[in-house]
């Protein structure tokens, strides 16, 4: 796939490129994969994604497969075990929001029946589709963005910003952020995937 047009920021590294071609953008319908993103986008806050992507398997090794039932139960010693990790991103904040958001999202689930269900329905249960030219004109955040943070943030989450949720958004195919001129844009208003 080296003669695809790419959105200009995969470029940078065969990672971030095998991301881009694979994941990146398309509809994300499982509560734990779901769970999984908003627990790395928030890991990444401050960070490039290229160095979250590095960590995500260790991740996933760390906190058990992002089961959220399982990282519900974290006690204060599982953090300071995760803290001396040095595969992850050892942010206390941020490692202790992973625990306390897996307990809203779990609560989500059982108020609402699942996660997917309730925040594919904060954008109208499909995605919102884009068609930028240039990486100049994605923004970081939008006014839907910004809504979906403040009913995360009703619902206990914590780092979930507006800028966080929108990366959210992307990674997870709420909205299709590929440029127009990307091949991945095409494939994901067709069929969600490639």
């Amino acid at each position: 796939m080296a003669d695809k047009i790419r959105c200009a920021w995969s470029e940078a590294d065969p990672l971030l490129r095998r991301y881009h071609d694979t994941e990146w953008g398309v509809p994300l319908r499982s509560d734990r994969r779901l769970f999984e993103f908003l627990v790395l986008e928030g890991m990444q806050a401050g960070l490039s994604w290229l160095t979250v992507l590095k960590k995500r398997e260790n991740f996933r090794r760390a906190f058990d497969g992002f089961d959220p039932e399982r990282v519900a139960r974290y006690r204060p010693a599982k953090v300071r075990t995760l803290l001396k990790d040095p595969g992850i991103i050892r942010n206390r904040l941020k490692v202790e929001a992973a625990v306390s958001n897996a307990l809203a999202f779990l609560e989500v689930q059982r108020q609402e029946g699942s996660f997917d269900g309730w925040i594919w329905g904060l954008v109208g249960g499909r995605p919102l589709r884009n068609r930028w030219k240039t990486m100049k004109q994605v923004p970081c955040r939008t006014y839907r963005s910004d809504l979906i943070s403040n009913a995360l943030k009703t619902k206990g989450f914590r780092f979930v910003g507006s800028t966080i949720v929108y990366a959210h958004m992307q990674a997870t195919g709420m909205v299709n952020d590929h440029l127009t001129g990307c091949f991945r844009h095409r494939q994901i208003q067709l069929n969600g995937s490639g």
